[in-house]
């Protein structure tokens, strides 16, 4: 899950630059604090669920789409895949 919330943070990071956001104006676009963007922005995304960062993207022009599909092993594995 980690992993999966870090490359979360980093393309939130990736679209308040692409669309010259401060972190304020980010923050009331993805309906959190400003602090909480500045936590983000440092890599610590411990306060915000992986739910809430797929809201965050959401809310900065990201679609997500989720597959979920058998597999041929005996436990199956999260892949994040960026498009």
């Amino acid at each position: 899950m980690w992993e999966s919330n870090a490359m979360l943070t980093l393309l939130a990071g990736k679209a308040m630059r692409r669309l010259g956001l401060t972190q304020q104006e980010a923050a009331k676009r993805m309906g959190i604090t400003q602090p909480k963007v500045s936590d983000m922005m440092r890599g610590d995304f411990s306060n915000l669920s992986e739910r809430k960062l797929m809201d965050c993207l959401n809310r900065l022009g990201y679609d997500i789409e989720i597959k979920v599909k058998p597999t041929s092993e005996p436990v199956g594995h999260l892949m994040l895949a960026v498009a």
